[in-house]
């Protein structure tokens, strides 16, 4: 299934994507897609719905944030080796864990605010991980079972705040700095998530592509490695990294500026789209 929410920032409501393409209303089935909707018994129930019979949406509606009540954005850092490259970070040794406020969660076309003292504003292309059930002290070998899940997600950073100073959150978590989207794919739909191919233009040019089977840690051991940490609940989202070619990169480092348009997809979850505006 492909899970989404869609309407006013605020008001959104609970849909599916048939299989035709056409968005479905959830709202006489669930409140919302959050965490209590995440949870195996209801996405069972989802399952078996006749997807035929549920009103479809008109129009050309928004489309927010594909999980709702986000309780947790946790991040991992450096998770591909030609991104710590060319960040001139030395290869973890276990995955770099910081978290992007929840206020930082946006739609999947919303657009990207830049700060008004930004002086280098950065994207991210990331595979999101929606967490179906609580997770706590899992093994590596069970971990998949706690999702529910998979999503876009693009990690805008803004590198100058990033590096002042010995912590990441302040230059991750920025308003409009999480887009997710466009729609969670559950994970008996996607399958291996090790298999998926990742890429981002800027303004029509290539920059980022790359596939997660070349993750230094996988989403099996990233998902038991956060549990020994920190409890996980349905509908805490982890991004789990981005591979080579963001701004800060290049050689001249390339950043983001009022007007520029991002694209980015993920085989089998969708594109996202998101035009830069200044604060």
């Amino acid at each position: 299934m492909k899970l989404l929410r869609y309407g006013d920032a605020g008001s959104e409501k609970p849909g599916l994507l048939d299989a035709d393409g056409a968005i479905r209303d959830l709202s006489g089935v669930v409140g919302d897609i959050d965490g209590a909707a995440l949870s195996p018994e209801s996405l069972a129930k989802l399952s078996a719905l006749d997807a035929s019979a549920l009103p479809v949406v008109s129009g050309d509606p928004r489309m927010g944030p594909c999980v709702g009540n986000v309780g947790k954005l946790i991040c991992i850092g450096l998770n591909y080796t030609d991104h710590a490259i060319e960040s001139n970070m030395p290869i973890p040794e276990e995955p770099v864990v910081f978290m992007k406020a929840t206020s930082a969660i946006c739609g999947p076309s919303d657009g990207i605010e830049v700060p008004r003292t930004s002086q280098k504003c950065d994207w991210e292309v990331e595979l999101g991980v929606v967490i179906g059930k609580e997770t706590k002290y899992v093994d590596e070998a069970t971990a998949l079972d706690h999702v529910a899940g998979y999503c876009g997600a693009n990690d805008v950073s803004e590198r100058a705040f990033q590096l002042q100073g010995p912590q990441w959150t302040k230059g991750k978590s920025c308003d409009t700095f999480g887009p997710i989207g466009p729609w969670m794919v559950t994970a008996d739909e996607v399958g291996d998530p090790q298999n998926i191919d990742l890429w981002l233009d800027v303004n029509g040019t290539r920059r980022q592509t790359g596939n997660t089977s070349t993750m230094i840690f996988s989403v099996a051991k990233i998902v038991s490695y956060l549990s020994q940490h920190m409890s996980m609940q349905p509908g805490d989202i982890i991004s789990t990294g981005t591979p080579p070619g963001v701004g800060a990169g290049f050689d001249p480092q390339v950043f983001l500026k009022d007007g520029d348009v991002v694209t980015l997809g993920l085989s089998g979850l969708g594109e996202m789209r998101q035009v830069c505006r200044n604060a």
